[in-house]
């Protein structure tokens, strides 16, 4: 299934699941979500949610110098965002389960020979 369709839906969630533990900045953010499975996350649309989420008062931001190369400007989650992610999260427990609920009950029989569902 190709993951970007359905990222355009949740990064904003996934962006703010990532940094309400703890801060970082773009391309950390960008590292964290891959690890965390989001392989195909691209980067220009995880610094456009930043932006975004950012202008929202979602996030806040500060910038931190750095001895091996330019300053990084690191993001936090704000008191909003926290509520944006506490809203969104319960959002997606209930799709989820609605789609689990609905894949469950469709799912095809064994076809395999010899086998019964």
């Amino acid at each position: 299934m190709d993951q970007t369709q359905l990222l355009k839906g949740v990064l904003d969630l996934a962006v703010l699941a990532v940094v309400e533990g703890e801060d970082g900045y773009g391309y950390d953010i960008v590292r964290r979500l891959r690890d965390g499975g989001l392989r195909e996350v691209g980067d220009a649309s995880v610094y456009g949610t930043l932006r975004r989420l950012y202008a929202a008062g979602a996030l806040t931001s500060y910038v931190v110098p750095s001895e091996s190369g330019p300053h990084r400007k690191y993001y936090g989650i704000t008191p909003v965002g926290r509520g944006q992610l506490h809203e969104q999260r319960t959002d997606w427990y209930a799709f989820a389960s609605t789609l689990d609920g609905l894949l469950a009950s469709t799912a095809p029989h064994s076809t395999t020979p010899g086998v019964s569902a």
